[in-house]
Protein backbone atom coordinates (compact mmCIF):
# COMPACT_ATOMS: atom_id res chain seq x y z
CA UNK A 1 0.00 0.00 0.00
CA UNK A 2 1.26 3.48 -0.91
CA UNK A 3 2.28 5.80 1.93
CA UNK A 4 -0.18 8.72 1.69
CA UNK A 5 2.27 10.95 3.58
CA UNK A 6 4.64 10.69 0.61
CA UNK A 7 2.05 11.22 -2.15
CA UNK A 8 1.26 14.76 -3.32
CA UNK A 9 -0.44 16.59 -6.14
CA UNK A 10 2.49 19.01 -6.32
CA UNK A 11 6.02 18.92 -4.97
CA UNK A 12 8.03 22.13 -5.15
CA UNK A 13 11.83 21.93 -4.90
CA UNK A 14 13.08 25.21 -3.44
CA UNK A 15 11.36 27.65 -1.07
CA UNK A 16 12.39 31.02 -2.49
CA UNK A 17 9.87 33.61 -3.73
CA UNK A 18 8.94 31.37 -6.67
CA UNK A 19 8.70 28.13 -4.72
CA UNK A 20 6.93 29.01 -1.51
CA UNK A 21 4.37 31.21 -3.27
CA UNK A 22 3.61 28.43 -5.76
CA UNK A 23 3.13 25.89 -2.95
CA UNK A 24 0.75 28.19 -1.07
CA UNK A 25 -1.27 28.98 -4.20
CA UNK A 26 -1.54 25.25 -4.92
CA UNK A 27 -3.12 24.53 -1.54
CA UNK A 28 -5.49 27.47 -2.01
CA UNK A 29 -6.64 25.72 -5.18
CA UNK A 30 -7.29 22.47 -3.35
CA UNK A 31 -4.06 20.67 -4.16
CA UNK A 32 -2.00 18.65 -1.70
CA UNK A 33 1.39 20.36 -1.86
CA UNK A 34 4.85 19.92 -0.38
CA UNK A 35 7.93 22.12 -0.54
CA UNK A 36 11.44 20.67 -0.29
CA UNK A 37 14.12 22.97 1.12
CA UNK A 38 17.69 22.12 2.12
CA UNK A 39 18.41 25.44 3.82
CA UNK A 40 16.28 28.25 5.27
CA UNK A 41 12.71 28.87 4.12
CA UNK A 42 12.44 31.94 1.91
CA UNK A 43 15.47 31.19 -0.24
CA UNK A 44 18.19 33.63 -1.22
CA UNK A 45 15.90 36.67 -1.50
CA UNK A 46 14.61 36.54 2.03
CA UNK A 47 17.70 35.25 3.82
CA UNK A 48 20.78 36.53 1.95
CA UNK A 49 19.39 38.80 -0.74
CA UNK A 50 16.58 41.29 -1.18
CA UNK A 51 15.38 41.63 2.41
CA UNK A 52 18.61 41.96 4.44
CA UNK A 53 20.09 44.18 1.72
CA UNK A 54 17.13 46.54 1.97
CA UNK A 55 17.55 46.60 5.74
CA UNK A 56 21.18 47.69 5.33
CA UNK A 57 20.18 50.28 2.71
CA UNK A 58 17.66 51.71 5.17
CA UNK A 59 20.46 52.02 7.73
CA UNK A 60 22.73 53.64 5.12
CA UNK A 61 20.05 56.18 4.23
CA UNK A 62 19.62 57.06 7.91
CA UNK A 63 23.38 57.58 8.22
CA UNK A 64 23.32 60.06 5.34
CA UNK A 65 20.25 61.84 6.70
CA UNK A 66 21.91 62.23 10.09
CA UNK A 67 24.90 63.82 8.38
CA UNK A 68 22.54 66.50 7.04
CA UNK A 69 20.47 66.90 10.21
CA UNK A 70 21.80 70.40 10.89
CA UNK A 71 19.55 71.68 8.08
CA UNK A 72 16.61 70.69 10.26
CA UNK A 73 17.96 72.37 13.38
CA UNK A 74 19.27 69.10 14.85
CA UNK A 75 22.81 69.15 16.22
CA UNK A 76 25.01 66.25 17.31
CA UNK A 77 28.50 65.91 18.58
CA UNK A 78 30.89 64.01 16.35
CA UNK A 79 28.86 61.41 14.43
CA UNK A 80 30.38 57.94 14.35
CA UNK A 81 29.06 55.01 12.35
CA UNK A 82 29.39 51.28 12.92
CA UNK A 83 28.28 48.71 10.37
CA UNK A 84 28.05 45.94 13.01
CA UNK A 85 24.68 46.87 14.60
CA UNK A 86 23.18 47.54 11.16
CA UNK A 87 24.31 44.10 9.98
CA UNK A 88 22.88 42.45 13.11
CA UNK A 89 19.57 44.28 12.57
CA UNK A 90 19.45 43.03 8.97
CA UNK A 91 19.78 39.44 10.18
CA UNK A 92 16.93 39.89 12.65
CA UNK A 93 14.69 41.21 9.88
CA UNK A 94 15.54 38.21 7.69
CA UNK A 95 14.97 35.77 10.56
CA UNK A 96 11.56 37.26 11.29
CA UNK A 97 10.46 36.78 7.69
CA UNK A 98 11.97 33.30 7.58
CA UNK A 99 9.75 32.31 10.50
CA UNK A 100 6.87 33.98 8.66
CA UNK A 101 7.18 31.59 5.71
CA UNK A 102 7.01 28.65 8.09
CA UNK A 103 3.86 30.12 9.62
CA UNK A 104 2.33 30.57 6.15
CA UNK A 105 3.10 26.93 5.35
CA UNK A 106 1.33 25.78 8.49
CA UNK A 107 -1.64 28.09 7.88
CA UNK A 108 -2.04 26.87 4.30
CA UNK A 109 -1.26 23.22 5.08
CA UNK A 110 1.85 23.07 2.90
CA UNK A 111 4.09 20.16 3.93
CA UNK A 112 7.66 21.31 4.51
CA UNK A 113 10.16 18.56 3.64
CA UNK A 114 13.63 19.37 4.96
CA UNK A 115 16.50 18.15 2.79
CA UNK A 116 18.08 18.31 -0.66
CA UNK A 117 15.59 17.38 -3.34
CA UNK A 118 16.26 16.06 -6.83
CA UNK A 119 14.21 14.59 -9.66
CA UNK A 120 14.23 10.80 -9.84
CA UNK A 121 12.08 10.45 -12.94
CA UNK A 122 8.55 9.08 -13.35
CA UNK A 123 6.99 11.59 -10.93
CA UNK A 124 9.41 10.83 -8.10
CA UNK A 125 11.50 13.18 -5.97
CA UNK A 126 14.38 11.90 -3.86
CA UNK A 127 15.23 13.93 -0.79
CA UNK A 128 18.52 13.61 1.09
CA UNK A 129 17.79 14.13 4.78
CA UNK A 130 20.00 13.76 7.87
CA UNK A 131 18.33 10.37 8.38
CA UNK A 132 18.86 9.08 4.84
CA UNK A 133 17.18 9.34 1.45
CA UNK A 134 13.39 9.45 1.22
CA UNK A 135 11.33 9.14 -1.97
CA UNK A 136 8.17 11.13 -2.60
CA UNK A 137 5.72 11.07 -5.50
CA UNK A 138 3.67 13.78 -7.21
CA UNK A 139 1.71 14.21 -10.38
CA UNK A 140 3.36 17.61 -10.80
CA UNK A 141 6.88 18.69 -9.77
CA UNK A 142 8.01 22.32 -9.82
CA UNK A 143 11.67 23.31 -9.73
CA UNK A 144 12.43 26.63 -8.04
CA UNK A 145 16.09 26.12 -7.20
CA UNK A 146 17.20 29.73 -7.69
CA UNK A 147 20.66 31.05 -8.51
CA UNK A 148 24.00 31.96 -6.96
CA UNK A 149 26.67 34.63 -7.55
CA UNK A 150 28.86 34.15 -10.60
CA UNK A 151 32.63 34.01 -10.21
CA UNK A 152 35.02 35.22 -12.93
CA UNK A 153 38.17 33.22 -13.83
CA UNK A 154 40.31 36.31 -13.15
CA UNK A 155 38.35 37.29 -10.03
CA UNK A 156 37.82 34.14 -8.00
CA UNK A 157 35.54 34.70 -5.02
CA UNK A 158 37.23 33.51 -1.82
CA UNK A 159 34.94 35.04 0.81
CA UNK A 160 37.86 36.82 2.47
CA UNK A 161 39.44 39.42 0.24
CA UNK A 162 37.13 38.91 -2.73
CA UNK A 163 33.45 38.79 -1.80
CA UNK A 164 30.22 37.86 -3.46
CA UNK A 165 27.05 39.67 -2.41
CA UNK A 166 26.48 36.83 0.08
CA UNK A 167 29.75 37.58 1.89
CA UNK A 168 29.14 41.34 1.80
CA UNK A 169 25.91 40.89 3.78
CA UNK A 170 27.72 39.38 6.74
CA UNK A 171 30.41 42.02 7.20
CA UNK A 172 30.39 43.77 10.56
CA UNK A 173 33.09 46.25 9.62
CA UNK A 174 33.33 48.40 6.51
CA UNK A 175 36.71 48.12 4.78
CA UNK A 176 38.76 51.26 4.28
CA UNK A 177 38.60 50.76 0.52
CA UNK A 178 36.31 48.59 -1.59
CA UNK A 179 36.29 47.96 -5.33
CA UNK A 180 32.96 46.84 -6.75
CA UNK A 181 33.14 44.99 -10.06
CA UNK A 182 29.78 45.35 -11.79
CA UNK A 183 27.48 48.37 -11.69
CA UNK A 184 24.14 46.62 -11.93
CA UNK A 185 21.54 46.85 -9.16
CA UNK A 186 23.49 44.64 -6.73
CA UNK A 187 26.78 46.48 -7.19
CA UNK A 188 25.19 49.91 -6.89
CA UNK A 189 23.24 48.96 -3.77
CA UNK A 190 26.34 47.71 -1.95
CA UNK A 191 28.26 50.80 -3.06
CA UNK A 192 25.58 52.86 -1.30
CA UNK A 193 25.82 50.81 1.89
CA UNK A 194 29.59 50.68 2.28
CA UNK A 195 30.14 54.33 1.27
CA UNK A 196 27.71 55.41 3.98
CA UNK A 197 29.71 53.43 6.55
CA UNK A 198 33.02 54.94 5.53
CA UNK A 199 34.51 52.85 2.73
CA UNK A 200 36.29 54.53 -0.16
CA UNK A 201 34.39 53.13 -3.16
CA UNK A 202 35.65 52.43 -6.69
CA UNK A 203 33.17 51.00 -9.18
CA UNK A 204 34.31 49.13 -12.31
CA UNK A 205 31.76 48.46 -15.05
CA UNK A 206 32.50 46.85 -18.42
CA UNK A 207 29.53 48.51 -20.14
CA UNK A 208 29.57 52.18 -21.08
CA UNK A 209 27.40 53.24 -18.13
CA UNK A 210 26.23 52.26 -14.66
CA UNK A 211 22.88 50.45 -14.39
CA UNK A 212 23.19 49.43 -18.05
CA UNK A 213 19.67 47.95 -18.27
CA UNK A 214 18.13 51.30 -17.35
CA UNK A 215 17.39 54.32 -19.53
CA UNK A 216 20.52 56.28 -20.45
CA UNK A 217 19.27 59.45 -18.76
CA UNK A 218 18.77 57.52 -15.53
CA UNK A 219 22.26 55.98 -15.75
CA UNK A 220 23.80 59.44 -16.21
CA UNK A 221 21.90 60.87 -13.23
CA UNK A 222 22.90 57.90 -11.07
CA UNK A 223 26.59 58.26 -11.92
CA UNK A 224 26.40 61.98 -11.15
CA UNK A 225 24.81 61.30 -7.74
CA UNK A 226 27.42 58.71 -6.77
CA UNK A 227 30.35 60.85 -7.91
CA UNK A 228 28.92 63.72 -5.86
CA UNK A 229 29.17 61.41 -2.84
CA UNK A 230 32.88 60.89 -3.59
CA UNK A 231 32.74 57.51 -5.31
CA UNK A 232 35.04 56.79 -8.24
CA UNK A 233 33.39 55.21 -11.29
CA UNK A 234 35.13 53.62 -14.26
CA UNK A 235 32.76 52.64 -17.07
CA UNK A 236 33.99 50.84 -20.19
CA UNK A 237 36.52 49.18 -17.85
CA UNK A 238 37.83 45.71 -18.68
CA UNK A 239 39.18 43.83 -15.68
CA UNK A 240 42.13 41.68 -16.72
CA UNK A 241 43.54 40.23 -13.52
CA UNK A 242 43.38 40.25 -9.74
CA UNK A 243 46.05 39.39 -7.20
CA UNK A 244 45.41 38.83 -3.51
CA UNK A 245 48.25 40.28 -1.43
CA UNK A 246 48.85 40.44 2.32
CA UNK A 247 46.97 43.68 2.87
CA UNK A 248 44.45 43.68 0.05
CA UNK A 249 43.80 42.99 -3.61
CA UNK A 250 45.50 44.45 -6.66
CA UNK A 251 43.31 44.79 -9.75
CA UNK A 252 44.58 45.39 -13.26
CA UNK A 253 42.13 46.78 -15.81
CA UNK A 254 41.96 48.74 -19.03
CA UNK A 255 39.99 51.96 -18.79
CA UNK A 256 37.58 53.23 -21.45
CA UNK A 257 40.51 54.82 -23.33
CA UNK A 258 42.38 51.50 -23.44
CA UNK A 259 44.97 52.58 -20.90
CA UNK A 260 46.32 50.07 -18.36
CA UNK A 261 45.29 50.87 -14.79
CA UNK A 262 46.26 49.37 -11.44
CA UNK A 263 44.05 49.63 -8.38
CA UNK A 264 44.88 48.41 -4.89
CA UNK A 265 42.03 48.04 -2.38
CA UNK A 266 41.41 46.30 0.92
CA UNK A 267 38.47 44.26 -0.39
CA UNK A 268 36.70 43.54 -3.69
CA UNK A 269 33.01 42.79 -4.24
CA UNK A 270 32.26 40.78 -7.37
CA UNK A 271 28.79 41.75 -8.60
CA UNK A 272 28.91 40.42 -12.15
CA UNK A 273 25.66 38.50 -12.24
CA UNK A 274 24.30 35.15 -11.13
CA UNK A 275 24.16 31.60 -12.46
CA UNK A 276 21.31 29.09 -12.03
CA UNK A 277 21.35 26.27 -9.50
CA UNK A 278 20.71 23.47 -11.97
CA UNK A 279 23.38 21.00 -10.85
CA UNK A 280 22.58 17.92 -8.75
CA UNK A 281 18.81 18.29 -9.00
CA UNK A 282 18.29 15.27 -11.26
CA UNK A 283 17.69 17.12 -14.52
CA UNK A 284 19.65 14.73 -16.73
CA UNK A 285 18.17 11.68 -15.04
CA UNK A 286 14.65 12.97 -15.62
CA UNK A 287 15.37 14.16 -19.17
CA UNK A 288 14.86 17.88 -18.50
CA UNK A 289 16.56 20.06 -21.14
CA UNK A 290 18.63 23.16 -20.47
CA UNK A 291 18.98 26.26 -22.62
CA UNK A 292 21.97 26.52 -24.95
CA UNK A 293 23.15 29.67 -23.21
CA UNK A 294 23.47 29.94 -19.47
CA UNK A 295 22.35 26.44 -18.43
CA UNK A 296 18.90 27.64 -17.45
CA UNK A 297 16.00 25.20 -17.48
CA UNK A 298 14.11 25.45 -20.77
CA UNK A 299 10.41 26.22 -20.24
CA UNK A 300 7.40 27.29 -22.30
CA UNK A 301 5.03 30.16 -21.52
CA UNK A 302 3.33 28.05 -18.82
CA UNK A 303 6.67 27.16 -17.19
CA UNK A 304 6.45 23.56 -18.48
CA UNK A 305 9.84 21.93 -19.08
CA UNK A 306 10.65 19.40 -21.79
CA UNK A 307 9.26 16.69 -19.50
CA UNK A 308 5.46 16.54 -18.97
CA UNK A 309 4.55 17.17 -15.34
CA UNK A 310 7.85 18.91 -14.54
CA UNK A 311 7.95 22.72 -14.35
CA UNK A 312 10.49 25.41 -13.47
CA UNK A 313 10.10 29.00 -12.26
CA UNK A 314 12.28 31.86 -11.10
CA UNK A 315 16.02 32.27 -11.54
CA UNK A 316 16.66 28.66 -12.58
CA UNK A 317 14.32 29.19 -15.55
CA UNK A 318 16.17 32.29 -16.79
CA UNK A 319 14.90 35.68 -17.86
CA UNK A 320 15.02 38.56 -15.40
CA UNK A 321 16.42 37.29 -12.09
CA UNK A 322 13.85 39.06 -9.93
CA UNK A 323 11.89 37.83 -6.93
CA UNK A 324 8.58 39.31 -8.07
CA UNK A 325 8.97 37.70 -11.48
CA UNK A 326 9.57 34.32 -9.80
CA UNK A 327 6.47 34.66 -7.62
CA UNK A 328 4.25 35.48 -10.58
CA UNK A 329 5.66 32.58 -12.57
CA UNK A 330 4.88 30.26 -9.67
CA UNK A 331 1.28 31.46 -9.49
CA UNK A 332 0.77 31.31 -13.28
CA UNK A 333 2.21 27.79 -13.39
CA UNK A 334 0.07 26.43 -10.56
CA UNK A 335 -3.11 28.08 -11.82
CA UNK A 336 -2.53 26.51 -15.24
CA UNK A 337 -2.10 23.10 -13.59
CA UNK A 338 -5.33 23.62 -11.64
CA UNK A 339 -7.25 24.72 -14.75
CA UNK A 340 -7.98 28.26 -13.58
CA UNK A 341 -5.43 30.12 -15.69
CA UNK A 342 -5.75 33.85 -16.23
CA UNK A 343 -3.04 33.92 -18.90
CA UNK A 344 0.76 33.68 -18.99
CA UNK A 345 3.17 36.12 -17.35
CA UNK A 346 3.33 39.52 -19.03
CA UNK A 347 7.11 39.83 -19.24
CA UNK A 348 6.84 43.24 -20.88
CA UNK A 349 5.42 44.71 -17.68
CA UNK A 350 7.86 43.52 -15.02
CA UNK A 351 9.38 46.45 -13.09
CA UNK A 352 13.09 46.80 -12.31
CA UNK A 353 14.11 48.33 -8.99
CA UNK A 354 17.38 49.48 -7.46
CA UNK A 355 17.01 50.42 -3.79
CA UNK A 356 20.04 52.67 -3.50
CA UNK A 357 19.97 56.38 -2.76
CA UNK A 358 18.80 57.74 -5.10
CA UNK A 359 16.32 54.96 -5.80
CA UNK A 360 15.80 53.80 -9.38
CA UNK A 361 12.78 52.02 -10.87
CA UNK A 362 11.50 51.39 -14.36
CA UNK A 363 9.01 49.43 -16.42
CA UNK A 364 8.65 48.91 -20.15
CA UNK A 365 10.93 50.24 -22.87
CA UNK A 366 13.77 52.71 -22.55
CA UNK A 367 13.78 55.67 -24.94
CA UNK A 368 16.51 53.96 -26.96
CA UNK A 369 14.58 50.68 -27.18
CA UNK A 370 11.37 52.46 -28.18
CA UNK A 371 13.10 54.27 -31.03
CA UNK A 372 14.88 51.09 -32.18
CA UNK A 373 11.52 49.30 -32.24
CA UNK A 374 10.24 51.92 -34.67
CA UNK A 375 7.71 53.62 -32.40
CA UNK A 376 6.72 57.22 -33.09
CA UNK A 377 7.25 58.50 -29.56
CA UNK A 378 7.01 61.58 -27.41
CA UNK A 379 9.14 61.78 -24.28
CA UNK A 380 8.20 63.71 -21.16
CA UNK A 381 10.46 64.35 -18.19
CA UNK A 382 9.40 65.90 -14.90
CA UNK A 383 12.15 66.88 -12.42
CA UNK A 384 11.67 66.35 -8.70
CA UNK A 385 12.62 69.97 -8.11
CA UNK A 386 9.13 70.81 -9.42
CA UNK A 387 7.44 68.69 -6.76
CA UNK A 388 6.58 70.37 -3.43
CA UNK A 389 6.73 67.22 -1.33
CA UNK A 390 10.18 66.30 -2.67
CA UNK A 391 11.45 69.81 -1.92
CA UNK A 392 9.98 69.72 1.59
CA UNK A 393 11.65 66.39 2.21
CA UNK A 394 14.97 67.71 0.94
CA UNK A 395 15.26 65.03 -1.73
CA UNK A 396 14.67 66.70 -5.08
CA UNK A 397 17.42 65.33 -7.33
CA UNK A 398 16.33 63.21 -10.28
CA UNK A 399 13.19 62.94 -12.39
CA UNK A 400 10.36 60.83 -13.76
CA UNK A 401 10.52 60.08 -17.47
CA UNK A 402 7.58 58.83 -19.53
CA UNK A 403 7.80 57.48 -23.07
CA UNK A 404 4.49 57.34 -24.91
CA UNK A 405 3.41 56.23 -28.35
CA UNK A 406 1.92 59.19 -30.24
CA UNK A 407 -0.70 57.16 -32.14
CA UNK A 408 -2.62 55.71 -29.19
CA UNK A 409 -0.88 57.53 -26.31
CA UNK A 410 0.16 54.14 -24.93
CA UNK A 411 2.72 54.31 -22.12
CA UNK A 412 5.65 52.43 -23.63
CA UNK A 413 7.99 52.98 -20.71
CA UNK A 414 8.39 54.81 -17.43
CA UNK A 415 11.64 55.55 -15.61
CA UNK A 416 12.10 57.07 -12.17
CA UNK A 417 15.22 58.15 -10.31
CA UNK A 418 14.69 59.86 -6.98
CA UNK A 419 12.65 59.60 -3.78
CA UNK A 420 10.58 56.42 -3.33
CA UNK A 421 10.98 55.46 -6.99
CA UNK A 422 10.52 51.77 -6.18
CA UNK A 423 7.09 52.44 -4.69
CA UNK A 424 5.90 54.92 -7.31
CA UNK A 425 6.72 52.65 -10.26
CA UNK A 426 3.68 50.53 -9.32
CA UNK A 427 1.43 53.31 -10.64
CA UNK A 428 2.89 52.84 -14.10
CA UNK A 429 2.81 49.04 -13.81
CA UNK A 430 -0.91 49.14 -13.02
CA UNK A 431 -1.52 51.79 -15.66
CA UNK A 432 0.16 49.70 -18.34
CA UNK A 433 -1.63 46.55 -17.14
CA UNK A 434 -4.97 48.32 -17.54
CA UNK A 435 -3.85 49.75 -20.91
CA UNK A 436 -4.19 53.30 -19.63
CA UNK A 437 -3.17 56.20 -21.83
CA UNK A 438 -0.91 59.00 -20.66
CA UNK A 439 -4.02 61.20 -20.45
CA UNK A 440 -5.71 58.73 -18.09
CA UNK A 441 -2.69 58.65 -15.80
CA UNK A 442 -3.11 62.39 -15.30
CA UNK A 443 -6.93 62.34 -15.14
CA UNK A 444 -6.72 60.15 -12.06
CA UNK A 445 -6.58 62.81 -9.35
CA UNK A 446 -3.41 62.59 -7.25
CA UNK A 447 -3.40 63.98 -3.68
CA UNK A 448 -1.46 67.14 -2.89
CA UNK A 449 1.20 67.50 -1.68
CA UNK A 450 2.61 64.06 -2.52
CA UNK A 451 5.40 62.56 -4.54
CA UNK A 452 2.75 60.76 -6.59
CA UNK A 453 1.79 64.08 -8.19
CA UNK A 454 5.02 63.82 -10.17
CA UNK A 455 3.62 60.69 -11.86
CA UNK A 456 0.73 62.75 -13.23
CA UNK A 457 3.07 65.62 -14.17
CA UNK A 458 5.41 63.27 -16.04
CA UNK A 459 2.43 61.91 -17.96
CA UNK A 460 1.47 65.50 -18.81
CA UNK A 461 5.06 66.20 -19.82
CA UNK A 462 4.87 63.38 -22.38
CA UNK A 463 1.86 65.22 -23.82
CA UNK A 464 3.81 68.47 -23.96
CA UNK A 465 1.76 70.23 -21.30
CA UNK A 466 3.28 69.78 -17.83
CA UNK A 467 1.97 72.37 -15.38
CA UNK A 468 4.78 72.82 -12.86
CA UNK A 469 7.84 73.08 -15.11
Amino acid sequence: MADDSKEFDLIVIGSGPGGYVAAIRATQLGMKAACVEADKLGGVCLNIGCIPTKSLLTSALLVNEVKGADKHGISFGEVTVDLGPAQERSRKVAQQLNRGVGMLFRKNKVTHIEGWGRLAGDGKVEVDTPDGTETYRAQHILLATGSRPRSLPFLEIDGDRIWSSDHALFQKKAPESLAIVGAGAIGMEFADIFEAYGSEITILEAMDRVLPVEDRDVSAQMAKAYRKRGMTIHTGARLESSEVVDDGVVLHFKDKDGKDQELKVERVLSAVGRIPNTEDVGLERAGVKLTERGNFIHVDEWMQTSVPGVYAVGDCAGGALLAHKASHEGIVCVEKIAGVSHGPVDYSNIPNCTYSHPEVASVGLTEEQAREAGHDIEVGKFPWVGNGRALAHGDSDGFIKVIRDRKYSEILGAHIIGPHATELIAEFVIGRHLESTAEEMEKAIHPHPTLSEAVAEAALASLGRAIHI
